[in-house]
């Protein structure tokens, strides 16, 4: 399906013919939209071709348009003897299965892992299961899965050099959790710390310092992406009256680049900042893959770092947004308040966390362990030189970063192509995140339609191949100057 993502409308009133062509087919009857949204959907639609026939998708703000409501109708009185609408829900849902079995066709741009089967979880669906408070301490509600929590967390303590006497830590809701509560720690040690990030840091890094009301400093990049520890060094010295909070990428969002926590340590320490620093991973997708990495620096509590998060819905392939956070114990008092009516302490974000996510983890770590999901980490980087190695073939600018999956490459001319494949894309540059979900088949798909749209969008002489010299290196550029 063509249609943009998240546009229900476009992506279910559509299906595919045998020539691969959309082929309109209407929702039914009761379900259909109102006039306005239909309006509301075609002007969107319009102005979104227009935007695309511009080259680039534009973001309104301050308005809502609901492209891809579908509206609830109250029940008639005579619903329950007629069944119709059980009938028309479950024509709608069948449709959005298949919208669902095609986007994740075409799904290459986000790291997530779509290859997993949890049909032995299913018969949990009855039940609402809720973690409050510590994972921890039990409180009144029995109906939880800390016993699976607590599993999943020692797993992940032991990865990276943590005991089970000196770690804290709990099953977020998303990898932006993760961030949240790492940089939360960081400045309750220290309450006038100063937050340094690279400017290619994820965004919830800087949400949570304008969450916290933190002074927060940006730090410049090397072309790979990695934090540039010199710029880093300038900064820190231009307040080193102050303790410093530093995150540190394990994988950053758009070239898959890890910082190297080595270096900013020694910058740190040699800077005068020994004891005077707290330092937080965001290891969201590659937290999980570079322990799997061989020749790869080591993300380690060994080293003087308070926390690291990464996704379960990346790399383990969780189905619902989740993610780990683990800290040592000793930050963690700061934070935690005792909660009387759950007969328990609470030091976490949410407060009420998703009981289904650690069982779902629990089951994957335990059909995966160690070894499994490094043959999965060495199919990822395989399949990755693969696919920029094509590129390159293909005279398409890319690059890849040495302990990275993320492929980065020219962006597409055709806006349509991109929202197809679901591209992030970054100014004049896109990636695929190669997962254990991609194989070689599917990165041929791929490849093979980029190169055949590619040929029309130039075909002309006039458009050109975009240079991508400033974001990814002269060397990695195959533009007509830098051929």
């Amino acid at each position: 399906m063509v249609g943009s993502v998240g546009n229900g409308l476009a992506d279910l009133g559509a299906s595919m013919n045998g020539n691969g062509k959309a082929a309109a087919e209407p929702l039914p009857m009761e379900m259909d939209p109102p006039a306005d949204v239909m309006a509301a959907a075609a002007a969107a639609a319009a102005a979104e071709g227009e935007a695309a026939s511009n080259g680039r998708r534009e973001i309104v703000m301050g308005r809502n348009v609901h492209t891809s409501c579908f509206a609830v109708k109250e029940p008639d009185a005579d619903d329950e003897e007629t069944g119709e609408r059980e009938a028309t829900m479950a024509s709608v849902l069948a449709l959005y299965r298949r919208s669902l079995v095609e986007r994740t066709k075409h799904h290459l741009g986000y790291p997530y892992n779509l290859d997993f089967d949890y049909g032995a979880l299913g018969q949990l669906q009855h039940f609402s299961i809720n973690n409050l408070g510590d994972p921890f301490i039990e409180s009144n509600y029995g109906v939880h899965s800390r016993q699976f929590e607590v599993g999943v967390l020692d797993w992940f303590a032991r990865l990276w050099d943590l005991e089970k006497d000196e770690y804290w830590g709990y099953i977020t809701n998303c990898g932006t959790e993760g961030n949240l509560h790492g940089i939360l720690v960081g400045r309750e040690v220290f309450p006038d710390g100063i937050l340094y990030a690279s400017r290619e840091s994820h965004y919830s890094v800087f949400k949570a310092a304008r969450m916290y009301r933190m002074d927060c400093v940006k730090v410049d990049t090397l072309m790979s992406g990695e934090i540039d520890c010199a710029d880093f060094q300038r900064k820190i010295l231009q307040n080193r009256d102050k303790p410093a909070i530093i995150n540190v990428n394990i994988g950053t969002t758009v070239k898959g680049a890890v910082d190297d926590l080595d270096l900013v340590i020694k910058t740190l320490e040699e800077s005068g900042f020994k004891d005077r620093f707290y330092i937080h991973c965001d290891g969201a997708l590659f937290g999980l893959m570079i322990p799997f990495v061989k020749k790869a620096p080591k993300v380690t509590f060994k080293k003087p770092i308070g926390s690291v998060s990464v996704s379960g819905h990346k790399f383990v392939g969780c189905p619902m947004p989740c993610g780990v956070q683990i800290t040592r114990l000793k930050h963690i008092n700061a934070l935690s308040s005792n909660v009387e009516y759950l007969a328990s302490r609470d030091a976490t974000i949410m407060g009420s966390r998703n009981g289904h996510a650690p069982i779902f983890l629990w089951y994957t770590l335990n059909r995966k362990g160690y070894r499994g999901f490094q043959k999965e980490v060495q199919k990822c980087l395989r399949n990755a030189h693969y696919l920029k190695d094509c590129l390159k073939e293909a005279g398409i600018g890319a690059m890849l970063n040495e302990l990275s999956s993320t492929v980065v490459f020219e962006r597409p001319k055709d806006e349509e192509f991109v929202r197809r494949w679901q591209l992030a894309c970054e100014g004049n540059i896109a990636h695929v995140v190669v997962m254990p979900s991609v194989n070689i088949d599917k990165l041929d798909y791929f490849l093979n339609e980029l190169v055949e749209k590619r040929a029309t969008w130039y075909k002309d002489g006039i458009s050109k191949p975009p240079c991508i010299a400033r974001d990814l290196g002269v060397e990695n550029c195959l533009c007509g100057l830098h051929k």
